[in-house]
């Protein structure tokens, strides 16, 4: 049975077929921009697919998508909200492929939530709740969500979204560029490199974007410390922003200088040592790098 599977494909038709394939790819790719449509979680080694990344995708196809709910449970007694999503692929009426996605209040992300210490139930035990540092540097503790109830809708549409990428991947391979499976952990990643980031790490952290992608912060602050100082100020990433503090403020006990800019030193907080008012970096032709 699979030599008579064998015998009968063509060959050559099988190449042509991953030629186009691969050149497919290779236009999505071209398309899709970076950050926005898709993007690359901390300690892996492929992009996610996010959702404008999947609806342009789509568009490229001129595919249209339908949803059916396949499983649903709704326990507002126990405050447990779980939905399990088709999405099925079609062209000119024509079903293409589907996809499946599925959510539910249990997952970390709906079944917490981060509150201030005077936000806090009253009586409970704060040692005993797992506590984080916010970017404004003050401590948040994790408690049960007691919202749920307002959330079953978000949940709903999470799992629409996850059928809706699962089902953008099998288009031309896809599955081989991006992926989907860790999209939604990106915040606890970047949560936990703030938290736990050494000054060896932050120093070794590769830039992703603007003209010094592909170098580590460490490497350009040796090249270029105003830059360093800009990202400070500018950047939307939290981990690059942490980084880059901890690259220009030595540890204590370090006898290495600190690095000054040819600005007055009213740029800096004596207290904190941030530096604030940070003009732009410009590419060598004169543009501004926006690239940020």
């Amino acid at each position: 049975m699979m030599m008579s599977l064998i015998d009968s494909i063509d060959v050559s038709s099988m190449i042509g077929t991953l030629n186009k394939i691969s050149q497919v790819q290779a236009v999505v790719q071209s398309q899709l921009k970076p950050g926005h449509d898709h993007d690359v979680i901390p300690g892996t080694n492929k992009p996610t697919l996010l959702k404008p990344g999947a609806e342009k995708i789509l568009m490229m196809f001129g595919l249209t998508s339908e949803y059916e709910i396949i499983d649903r449970i709704e326990d507002y007694d126990k405050g447990i909200f779980a939905y399990t999503i088709r999405c099925v692929l079609s062209k000119n009426g024509q079903k293409i492929t589907e996809g499946v996605g599925s959510c539910n209040s249990k997952e970390n992300k709906y079944r917490w939530r981060w509150v201030k210490e005077s936000d806090l139930p009253v009586g409970i035990d704060i040692n005993s709740l797992k506590q984080r540092t916010n970017k404004w540097g003050k401590t948040e503790y994790q408690v049960e969500n007691d919202e749920i109830y307002s959330q079953a809708n978000t949940i709903l549409k999470m799992a629409k979204k996850r059928a809706q990428i699962d089902a953008t991947l099998t288009v031309a391979s896809l599955s081989e560029v991006f992926t989907q499976d860790i999209e939604d952990m990106k915040e606890l990643f970047q949560q936990e490199n703030i938290e736990t980031m050494t000054d060896v790490e932050s120093k070794n952290i590769k830039l992703t974007f603007g003209k010094h992608k592909g170098k580590t912060i460490g490497e350009v602050y040796d090249e270029a410390p105003d830059y360093i100082e800009w990202l400070v100020q500018n950047t939307k990433d939290e981990v690059i922003r942490k980084a880059c503090k901890m690259v220009l403020t030595p540890p204590k006990g370090n006898k290495g200088t600190q690095y000054k800019s040819n600005k007055d030193t009213s740029d800096v907080d004596p207290e904190t040592g941030e530096i604030y008012n940070i003009p732009l970096p410009w590419d060598d032709n004169g543009d501004e790098d926006t690239q940020f």
